[in-house]
């Protein structure tokens, strides 16, 4: 097996092995059972000699009795052998397959925003599901199998050298050559492993993209050509898999016909040797059962090495996941952060998203007291949600520094930083649970009245009370059986039982039509008091009520002040103004992004 007999294993074969030896206990277990397996099958083949030198040449009756009991005894231990490495290595995989499912999707959940803006969700959904489960296979199955034919070879071959130490020579010199077929069509098999892997990887990503995107597609029908984009996937997924598929089956037949020819040597030698007398015909036919039972467990080598090399494929894909840094990490010598209220501070701030692209913010100055609302208006594209997700540390500046109460947030604690902070987005994001767990998501530990007090205050309570099972009732897949308004409401009551100082409203309404706009408006202004809060908004009819503006454009601050200040200017802002209004009075769509 080229995994065990390398002179040198991988960095992360070794992190493989060593999670698989933490279990050495049940380990030890297993291989004793395994031994009791390998012991009774070679036994049972030298049972053959006794049988026919005993039974049938001398007709010994008292071996007539004994045998038959024998064979019983062999077989029951066999049996139970068998069940025990069996229970006690899929132990042993399925222990290892949770550990890797917990360690990757820990792993996946700590990463930063930037990293899942990198990968296809599909793809990482793929790691956590089909890798582990190809991973499985290797453990529980290959590796069970693998130790226990090589038992079982080491326990046969004792047997065939004990009966016939020459002939037993002759057929070793066939056996190096069985070998033979299990690395080249390792190898292969392991390359055609990580291309189907990779393949359906992507295969995943396709369907969580259309599936999510299920409306668009209907929309423009773009069935027959989305049909035909995953019958290339389909296709090409299909292709690997049939080499894969040339690459397995080739192996079998080639040691089927080099394990023909150890037995045709057999046959002719040993057969010679009990003509001329120098052998017994219960001594070759032992031999004999002893090879054919040899050989056996050396071909299903290659099938397990096949099995094995598929399995390292996929842990190769995983350890990818594991070994990767975030981006975002923590202090060596964190601060604390203590009071109710905190200024937010931007000095000399400068961001971009790649080292290779240009910066999407330059030189931002900006500072905004405790209690204030900070409106951020600009056109599309212009850096206003980067800006505000740099507070909690989604993305870290590239130069520069933000200071929240004095102190660079990049020497706070991460969830110290984000307990302060609570964000409420133009998607609302909910989870296929309750309507009281979404509330109480950001509190998990908040009463029952708490979470009906944060409903009254975002005016979520009558239409919850309104669902059949009122705060128990499920809300589907991403709040699917809700209306918009009736989703930014229950984010806005998860919001207001955080109570965080730090409020970031990014676009809070600019998908709602008037009339949920308004309720929503509502809402917000209870949420907003008393907090530390940033709004970006598309429409500026919405931050009229906003203690200070301020306008980016190209990632530049290019106007601050108050609407009228502002207004009195006749600049940028005063511009999208006039142009909104002209919008609204032609009757185009108000909600057009600026």
């Amino acid at each position: 097996m080229k995994i065990f007999f390398r002179k040198k294993l991988s960095t992360r074969e070794k992190k493989l092995l060593r999670l698989i030896a933490s279990h050495w206990k049940r380990l030890v277990a297993a291989a004793l059972c395994m031994i009791v397996v390998a012991a009774a099958t070679s036994v049972s083949a030298y049972l053959v000699k006794p049988m026919l030198d005993d039974i049938f040449i001398h007709r010994d009756k008292t071996k007539l009795l004994l045998l038959p009991a024998a064979a019983v005894l062999i077989f029951f231990l066999k049996g139970m052998g068998a069940y025990g490495q069996q229970y006690l290595m899929k132990y042993v995989g399925e222990s290892v397959i949770m550990e890797f499912r917990n360690s990757l999707y820990a792993k996946i959940i700590d990463m930063p925003m930037a990293f899942f803006h990198k990968e296809k969700i599909g793809t990482l959904m793929s790691r956590i599901t089909n890798d582990v489960n190809i991973v499985r296979g290797m453990v529980s199955t290959a590796v069970t199998s693998f130790t226990r034919d090589f038992f079982t070879i080491i326990g046969l071959t004792c047997v065939i050298f004990y009966m016939d130490w020459k002939l037993a020579m002759g057929a070793f010199l066939v056996l190096p050559a069985a070998f033979y077929p299990i690395f080249i069509f390792g190898r292969k098999v392991r390359k055609f492993s990580t291309g189907c892997q990779e393949a359906m990887a992507d295969l995943n990503s396709f369907l969580h993209e259309t599936f999510s995107g299920t409306k668009v597609v209907k929309m423009f029908t773009m069935e027959e050509f989305e049909k035909k984009r995953f019958n290339k996937k389909a296709d090409d997924l299909f292709r690997l898999e049939m080499k894969s598929v040339i690459a397995k089956a080739l192996s079998s037949p080639v040691m089927e016909f080099l394990g023909g020819l150890g037995i045709a040597f057999i046959i002719w030698f040993g057969g010679a040797r009990v003509v001329n007398g120098t052998s017994t015909p219960g001594t070759f036919f032992s031999f004999l059962t002893a090879v054919m039972m040899l050989y056996d467990p050396v071909k299903k080598m290659s099938n397990l090495n096949n099995t094995i090399q598929g399995g390292l494929a996929a842990v190769t894909r995983i350890f990818d996941i594991l070994e990767r840094q975030p981006e975002i990490k923590e202090s060596e010598t964190p601060v604390s952060l203590e009071g109710a209220a905190f200024n937010i501070e931007f000095v000399d701030v400068g961001f971009a998203y790649d080292s290779d692209n240009l910066p999407v913010l330059n030189n931002i100055n900006l500072k905004v007291d405790p209690g204030e609302i900070l409106a951020i208006v600009g056109m599309s594209g212009g850096g206003k949600t980067s800006l505000v997700n740099l507070i909690p540390r989604f993305y870290d500046v590239t130069h520069g520094k933000i200071l929240m109460g004095g102190k660079d947030i990049r020497d706070i604690p991460v969830n110290l930083l984000r307990s302060k902070i609570s964000i409420v987005t133009q998607e609302p994001i909910l989870f296929n649970e309750s309507v009281r767990d979404n509330i109480r998501y950001g509190k998990w530990d908040a009463s029952d009245q708490e979470i009906e007090q944060a409903a009254k205050a975002a005016f979520a309570y009558n239409f919850i009370m309104n669902f059949p099972k009122g705060f128990d009732t499920s809300i589907g897949e991403l709040g699917s059986r809700l209306s918009g308004g009736e989703k930014q409401r229950i984010c806005i009551a998860r919001a207001l039982i955080k109570d965080a100082p730090i409020l970031i409203l990014d676009e809070a309404t600019s998908s709602l039509d008037s009339e949920a706009e308004h309720v929503v408006q509502k809402a917000l202004g209870n949420l907003m008091k008393g907090r530390t809060t940033f709004v970006i908004a598309h429409r500026l009819s919405t931050v009229d009520h906003a203690h200070r503006i301020i306008l980016i454009k190209n990632g530049k601050i290019v106007e601050r002040g108050t609407h009228e200040q502002l207004m009195e200017k006749k600049g940028e802002y005063f511009k999208l103004q006039t142009m909104q209004k002209t919008k609204r009075i032609q009757g185009k769509n108000i909600h057009e992004p600026i």
